[in-house]
């Protein structure tokens, strides 16, 4: 088990490797290519709407193949696509570098299953720490992400050119990783179950309304303020090390919680980490608006990624609740549609809000989802509150 779950967080963290160059320089690559400004981040969105159009896809060859293959097919199709994206380029054309990012979707469609494979890997009363443990291999993507953006930027001519053919070495290493890992089989059918309760059965629970809330609200408020701090900071006129910097300690709080979050949700209850979650978020927010210096990014940006690590555990576990092992694919595609839905919106408005609106109202806005998670989180735990005094009678 300890193997397995040590190879899937490197594994995890070659994924966070690919997202982050992506995040890091796509918006900045759309920027030189794109007919006008506001459409920079458009290859950054086009990576979360391929992910969003492939959930169902990946959920059926999971169904089918199982995790190892499903798995190793995402990550092919992560090499051919940063292939791709280099060309695109090369030839310094704006649309095949979004069909390129739309197409590695698939990649990251797949890489969000790792989370859930953790789970699977370890016994029940581990599964909260072996999620978190993975998680925290991301890691390795917030200190070899935006270094391997920075360091490559330059080494092939044009700006760039050289970080997206990294990234088919990662893909290429973390395929090498993936082969390593042994996943238990599919477990096995009940009886006339078929593939268990509807989906429209599961997605209507409190607990899977609310893990979904947080998954998705979560990572869509983290996405819009990181994807726009690349442009913030340009038009700042600070370097492009700066911004390699803010993220790579941005992703350092992401991930780094990931060794300990799980023991916070065994002691004090999931619904508690996820509220701390929301109060950083808050906090975040609250730094960046009170100004624009370097100080000001890499601290707002630091606590925005340690709130997602608590709400994003914390949705992950909360999930496994609410679905049993036969309905994981449907129920863990849901999410994962949610999120990316989500996560697409956020990616586009994040460009089009900072080059039209500025950064000090891309954060104003972005109380209205985190106020919203809050509002989810207290009317779950009032709600199970009531079913716990119910109970006793």
């Amino acid at each position: 088990m300890k193997k397995n779950l040590w190879l899937l967080a490197i594994a995890q963290g070659l994924f966070l490797t690919n997202n982050v160059v992506f995040i890091a320089i796509n918006g900045l690559v759309g920027l030189t290519l794109a007919p006008v400004a506001w459409m920079a981040t458009l290859p950054v969105m086009g990576y979360v709407v391929g992910g969003a159009m492939s959930t169902g896809l990946v959920a059926r060859s999971q169904q089918r193949w199982g995790r190892k293959t499903s798995f190793q097919l995402g990550l092919l199709v992560a090499l051919l696509t940063a292939l791709l994206c280099a060309l695109a380029l090369y030839l310094r054309s704006f649309w095949l570098l979004v069909a390129g990012t739309v197409i590695a979707g698939y990649y990251s469609a797949n890489g969000q299953l790792y989370r859930f494979a953790a789970g699977e890997l370890a016994p029940p009363s581990f599964r909260e720490k072996a999620v978190s443990l993975v998680l925290a291999g991301g890691l390795l993507g917030a200190v070899v992400g935006p270094n391997l953006a920075n360091y490559t930027r330059e080494s092939m001519g044009a700006p760039f050119l050289g970080s997206y053919l990294s990234l088919a070495v990662v893909a290429l290493v973390s395929m090498a990783v993936m082969a390593g890992i042994q996943f238990p089989p599919e477990p096995p059918k009940a009886a006339g179950s078929g593939g268990g309760r509807p989906l429209r059965e599961i997605v209507r629970q409190p607990v899977f309304i609310v893990s979904t809330v947080g998954a998705a609200l979560g990572y869509g408020v983290m996405n819009l303020l990181m994807a726009a701090t690349p442009l913030a900071m340009d038009v700042c006129g600070m370097p492009f090390s700066d911004a390699a910097l803010v993220l790579e300690w941005h992703v350092i709080g992401m991930f780094a919680p990931g060794f300990f979050t799980g023991h916070l949700i065994k002691r004090f209850g999931v619904l508690q980490i996820m509220g701390v979650g929301v109060a950083l978020n808050l906090a975040c927010i609250v730094v960046a608006l009170s100004g624009q210096d370097l100080h000001q990014f890499l601290v707002g940006l630091f606590l925005l990624g340690v709130g997602w690590n608590f709400l994003f555990t914390g949705s992950t576990t909360l999930a496994m609740q609410a679905y049993r092992p036969e309905e994981k694919d449907k129920a863990q595609a849901a999410i994962n549609f949610a999120v990316f839905a989500t996560m697409a919106v956020t990616s586009f408005a994040s460009g089009a809000l900072v080059t039209t609106q500025g950064w000090t109202l891309l954060n104003v806005g972005s109380l209205a989802p985190v106020a919203l998670t809050g509002v989810a989180l207290v009317w779950l735990a009032l709600r199970r509150r009531r079913e716990a005094e119910i109970q006793r009678g």
